[in-house]
């Protein structure tokens, strides 16, 4: 896999391009994870690149890390929950999806097929998820986390990520039928 060719890169040869593009493998992806937390870009952004400067300036032990992807999760969502335990009561929100982390549907073939009024429809529908469910729907669905992956980030047992994921899609079919 090439995410363990970067990090002995890294590890072993202080390699700076391999460390930028493990960088820019996961950036994205970390920083839509912070929106499910945050509402502050500015503030998930500078979480994202402090979890990579730990990541660099520790890079000597980085062979210690099975899952690097589960470990930047999990480094991200300690890091969010703590920027959030730090703000004043007053900032403090309920755990949720902000219209920042939005649904992104994917250009293949087959995407290109499905109608303006479709995509609309999915969004919407996803947007309506319960805030938690909606999370674990994207994690899985776009960020393409197993469910034992999201489990292990969020802190939950498999059968709840499961069933969250049943409801999602539950939900999502009762919605576009409609």
């Amino acid at each position: 896999m090439i995410t363990h060719e970067l990090i002995h890169r890294i590890q072993f040869n202080d390699d700076e391009s391999a460390f930028n593009e493990l960088y820019k493998h996961y950036v994205v992806k970390l920083y839509q994870f912070t929106y499910s937390f945050l509402d502050d870009r500015e503030a998930g952004e500078e979480i994202v690149n402090d979890v990579f400067l730990k990541i660099w300036v520790g890079r000597k032990k980085l062979d210690s890390v099975r899952n690097l992807q589960v470990y930047l999760y999990v480094a991200v969502k300690n890091a969010c929950l703590n920027h959030l335990r730090s703000i004043s009561s007053k900032k403090i929100r309920e755990l949720k999806v902000t219209e920042a982390y939005y649904f992104h549907l994917s250009v293949d073939p087959a995407q290109l097929l499905i109608s303006k009024e479709l995509q609309s429809e999915v969004l919407k529908a996803v947007n309506e998820l319960p805030p938690r469910c909606r999370l674990i729907f994207k994690m899985v669905k776009e960020d393409d986390l197993s469910c034992n992956e999201v489990a292990t980030i969020l802190g939950l047992s498999n059968k709840t990520v499961f069933a969250q994921l049943t409801i999602a899609l539950k939900k999502l079919d009762q919605a576009l039928r409609t």
